[in-house]
């Protein structure tokens, strides 16, 4: 949608009349390596796409906050005193969570009028939740002053998702949306919050993101379970070292002491885990020795791991990486996001990308029934004031 039909339809909901109105962007992202790392304090290495939520904002002299998007139907008129209530399972549940944070840091109560509108492919699992926290903790922040960094942003906005929307999810998909950088991949420790820009010089490759289009919930998926199960293998992992998480330990000494983890599938959890963090690591020396086909193993590498030890790929994301890795041109190709449906990213030569969609999708429906959406992605900046 067009900046000018943006504006009309702000307009259209909301009047002509009052103070300026004021557009802000946060894109979506895409994790090329290190799945399921983040909520252990582990290693990833997403990126900034060129695709994700719009907001169109303005302040009211009034108290109360009115949301509409274009995207869904359910729109809400919120008082200022009912911040803190939940709205069901709604879309608003996003930006009044990440309201409901700004005000423990000081936002004074005020009026405001916010239009949001989202090019991600909702349930895809590129992070259009955190795109809409971020791009809303943003517009506030700025145009009231509260002077918060974008880290604070980051912070928050995961926490507003952890407490009120009730997703148990680390802090990656923020963090991307909030500090990308265009050309650039973010090498992030999740447990320091210490960070690298990592150049993405892919010379004749693209990254082509392909949608399963199978519908899936986050909040009602296992994600949460995975969670718990891998706090658990921290607990027993405890009784032969003292760690405070699963990425304060390196694969040999894991090696060493797993039978310590009485439950089989627990200690599959873990042996995913740690053995990503350390495929992250060689993933960002892979990219620094401009060494693609190294990198490219390692994503496959990385899929298998999330399909065999991890269990968080299933049919559709499995069909998808297989046909892909079987084609010409192709260096990688993994799932991508929390899994149990959304996408997966695979690395490709850009002559083959016309031939790669087409085989792919032919071979994915015939398998699955489902038609496949494909998306030659971009990499650009985090959250930002557009006007």
């Amino acid at each position: 949608m067009k900046m000018q039909a943006l504006k009309e339809l702000f307009r259209k909901v909301f009047g002509s009349a009052g103070n300026p109105v004021h557009v802000y962007f946060a894109p979506g992202r895409v994790n090329l390596i290190g799945e399921h790392t983040d909520y252990n304090s582990g290693y990833v290495l997403p990126c900034a796409l060129t695709f994700g939520t719009y907001l169109l904002i303005r302040k009211t002299a009034g108290k109360d906050v009115k949301l509409a998007s274009e995207n869904f139907t359910y729109r809400a008129t919120v008082p200022w005193e009912e911040i803190g209530k939940k709205h069901g399972s709604e879309w608003v549940n996003y930006p009044i969570g990440v309201i409901n944070q700004l005000m423990q840091k000081g936002l004074e109560p005020t009026g405001m009028e916010m239009l949001f509108y989202g090019n991600i492919p909702n349930g895809a699992g590129l992070s259009s939740s955190a795109s809409v926290e971020v791009v809303t903790a943003e517009a506030i922040n700025d145009l009231t002053g509260l002077g918060l960094g974008k880290v604070d942003i980051v912070k928050l906005s995961q926490k507003a998702e952890n407490e009120f929307v009730g997703v148990n999810c680390g802090i990656m998909d923020q963090f991307a949306v909030g500090l990308g950088k265009a050309d650039h991949a973010i090498f992030l420790d999740c447990g320091t919050l210490d960070y690298e820009l990592v150049p993405l010089a892919l010379g004749e490759y693209k990254i082509v993101i392909a949608n399963t289009n199978k519908k899936r919930g986050l909040a009602d998926s296992k994600y949460n379970e995975r969670v718990e199960e891998c706090a658990s293998a921290v607990k027993f992992l405890k009784k032969k070292k003292q760690l405070e998480s699963l990425s304060d330990i390196s694969f040999d000494e894991f090696s060493k002491i797993k039978p310590v983890i009485p439950d089989e599938t627990v200690r599959r959890r873990a042996v995913h885990v740690i053995s990503e963090n350390q495929r992250v690591l060689d993933a960002v020396e892979a990219l620094k020795n401009n060494n693609l086909e190294e990198f490219g193993r390692l994503m496959n590498a990385s899929h298998y791991s999330l399909r065999d030890d991890y269990e968080v790929t299933g049919r559709e994301l499995d069909v998808l990486s297989e046909l892909a890795r079987a084609q010409e041109g192709v260096l990688g190709s993994r799932m991508t996001g929390a899994g149990f449906g959304g996408c997966t990213v695979s690395l490709v030569h850009s002559s083959n990308i016309r031939v790669f969609m087409e085989t792919v999708g032919e071979g994915y429906y015939e398998q699955t029934g489902l038609r496949a959406d494909f998306y030659v992605s971009e990499i650009g900046d985090g959250v930002h004031r557009i006007e």
